[in-house]
């Protein structure tokens, strides 16, 4: 009950004006009847006469219904139906169900801007980087020769410097030494401390 001698409606359905749930068993029924019975009846409550007639026609036509048990299974099959037509028109058909969902989607404004920028970038590197090249004067492409002359495999370089021979590895003159002379070490090796 609320203030002001009004009962809330809970739903549209029947259940709902005698303020039960669809489980409720017959003796809660005329209970509920009965104690709303008394404060709708025209003779015996607070509210205007037109309302209260309504509200008291509607509670007599819902015990109706909930009072007789065939009416009671036809009305809660009704129910349960206009349930499942409600339950069926929210759920998506059955063909968007079976038809698998794309992964991908469109790029946003944001998405393609960062992209336009990365090529940007990247073709102003390049272009800076073949600039910087040509202002230095360095040949971009090299073409290999067309033929190579097939010479003898040259000897070893160890045992060309074993054999006394001053011609060979480039910087070759500064590290012979007569064949003779003894090897001696440097004076300090690598990562010795000079005195």
């Amino acid at each position: 009950m609320v203030a002001g001698g009004e009962h809330p409606v809970t739903g549209p359905s029947l259940y709902g004006l005698l303020g039960l749930p669809s489980t409720a068993t017959p003796q809660d029924l005329r209970q509920a009847f009965r104690s709303l019975s008394k404060l709708y009846h025209p003779d015996t409550t607070t509210l205007p006469l037109a309302e209260a007639q309504d509200q008291f026609r509607r509670l007599q036509e819902a015990y109706l219904v909930l009072g007789d048990p065939q009416r009671r299974s036809a009305y809660d099959s009704q129910l349960r139906l206009a349930l499942l037509q409600r339950v069926e028109a929210l759920s998506p058909p059955a063909d968007e169900l079976r038809r698998p969902v794309s992964v991908r989607r469109a790029f946003s404004g944001g998405e393609w801007f960062a992209l336009m920028l990365l090529a940007l970038a990247l073709l102003f590197s390049l272009a800076l980087g073949l600039g910087l090249a040509w202002w230095r004067g360095v040949e971009l492409v090299t073409q290999p020769p067309l033929s190579t002359p097939i010479s003898a495999p040259a000897s070893d370089p160890i045992e060309r410097h074993t054999e006394g021979s001053t011609a060979g590895l480039p910087g070759d003159e500064l590290l012979t030494a007569p064949s003779d002379a003894p090897l001696q070490p440097p004076a300090a090796g690598a990562g010795a401390v000079a005195e």
